[in-house]
């Protein structure tokens, strides 16, 4: 026998029964950010590594550690995208979508970290993003943050999300303080963390989200970054906190939130949970002014978020907010036994969807005993088994078994079995 080939180590299969939770993830954001004006766009998952090397940083741990890069037969490296805002920016700037113009994008697709696969970190996971594009003003980054408001109150999790805020500022601001941080933690560096004692040379502000409670005790006495903030993004930022005053949204002022990705600066957000242990980021973004002159187009203003389907889905179900009815994926099971009687279900059926549109119904094949359909019916879910026989056919009725409830079998005149199946379907 041969050796079975299995999916590689964090790039998980999304079986049946967990694709309903997804698509009702999916479709909610889909018709939220419709009603906000966003459009969709889609990217490749393969990009130019140039790209990401560009735009995340060469020295950030994404590019470093996490890429899954590789030549091609002409001799070209790219990459499967860990993130999506890069190839956002490029496939707009490329198609002439930035062009004097505002523009308010989403798009949906799996990503890759070849990062250590544990529960709600995986090396393929799936991200919905949501780029905007030609809006300078706390306004946008204000109505990016009441959208995920709004999604999160539709998804009934609004109670066990918290929003973090910070702002980065400018290029020159983040340049002085990184050499004022330098400064303060090298004289601490044999009490660093291994990674941090690494990003002091490289990336010291990624030192302010360590995990180390031994780094994080020396940080608190590091200076204050607010010292070093221009007065540009300090009035930003300070109107962004007044729409959302406003608006009744409670945040947390996180000095300490700085993002994985070099490309950030002004705003910066994350809503996070305590439901899913360490892995408690759901969604992230803030703003990236200088990115899209940096990939070689006009300078446009742009701010963005990430959210993350699989830690979305496990939130779900943590809280168990998903619908009842997701658990129900079919209404009627269509069984028949006798000479000639498959025939006639499979056309049964079909005027069925026909009748009903949103009717779910599955037809029987393969044959056997009414006593093994039943199994089968009552295994899938259904609400109603509808068993057709000859005599059944010969007598213009069908025989519905009720799977769900404790009521008698009875029979039903064909012409009258879709208004039947109607009534039933909508008394509960």
């Amino acid at each position: 026998m041969a050796k079975k080939i299995q999916a590689i180590r964090g790039m998980n299969d999304l079986l049946p029964e967990a694709s309903p939770g997804w698509q009702y993830l999916e479709k909610t954001v889909r018709e939220l950010l419709a009603r906000y004006g966003y459009q969709e766009i889609r990217m490749p998952i393969v990009e130019q590594t140039a790209l990401f090397k560009r735009s995340i940083g060469e020295v950030t741990d994404i590019v470093e550690k996490e890429m899954y890069t590789f030549e091609d037969r002409n001799g070209d490296s790219l990459t499967l995208r860990p993130e999506g805002t890069a190839g956002c920016v490029r496939a707009a700037e490329e198609h002439g979508l930035l062009y004097n113009q505002q523009q308010r994008l989403w798009y949906q697709g799996p990503m890759f970290r070849h990062e250590r696969p544990q529960k709600g970190r995986y090396r393929q996971f799936h991200q919905i993003g949501v780029e905007t594009f030609g809006l300078n003003g706390p306004d946008i980054d204000a109505e990016l943050i009441l959208l995920t408001v709004r999604l999160w109150r539709e998804l009934g999790i609004l109670d066990h999300l918290t929003l973090e805020l910070n702002t980065l500022g400018s290029a020159e601001a983040r340049a002085d303080y990184r050499q004022a941080l330098t400064t303060y933690l090298q004289d601490f560096y044999d009490e660093l963390d291994e990674d941090s004692q690494r990003r002091l040379a490289t990336n010291p502000l990624r030192i302010l989200d360590s995990k180390s409670a031994s780094t994080q005790k020396i940080i608190e006495g590091a200076p204050a970054f607010d010292h070093y903030l221009d007065d540009e993004s300090r009035q930003h930022f300070a109107g962004l906190c007044q729409f959302l005053d406003a608006a009744g949204v409670t945040y947390t002022l996180n000095p300490l939130l700085v993002r994985g990705l070099d490309y950030y600066s002004k705003t910066v957000f994350e809503w996070t949970t305590t439901a899913l242990g360490a892995q408690g980021t759901v969604c992230a973004g803030g703003r990236y002014d200088a990115l899209v002159e940096q990939l070689g187009g006009k300078a446009t203003p742009a701010v963005g978020f990430a959210m993350g389907v699989e830690r979305l889905v496990l939130l779900l179900e943590t809280l168990d907010a998903f619908p009842v009815e997701l658990q129900q994926q079919l209404d009627v099971y269509l069984a028949a036994s006798g000479q000639g009687a498959d025939v006639y279900a499979l056309l049964l059926a079909e005027r069925l969807r026909s009748e009903q549109p949103t009717l779910r119904i599955l037809t029987h094949c393969g044959g056997g005993s009414f006593k093994q359909q039943i199994k089968r019916a009552d295994k899938s879910g259904a609400q109603l088994a509808i068993l057709l026989g000859e005599n059944e056919i010969s007598q213009g009725v069908a025989s519905v078994k009720h799977l769900r409830e404790d009521k008698e079998q009875n029979e039903v005149a064909l012409s009258e079995l879709a208004g039947f199946i109607h009534q039933h379907l909508q008394s509960r």
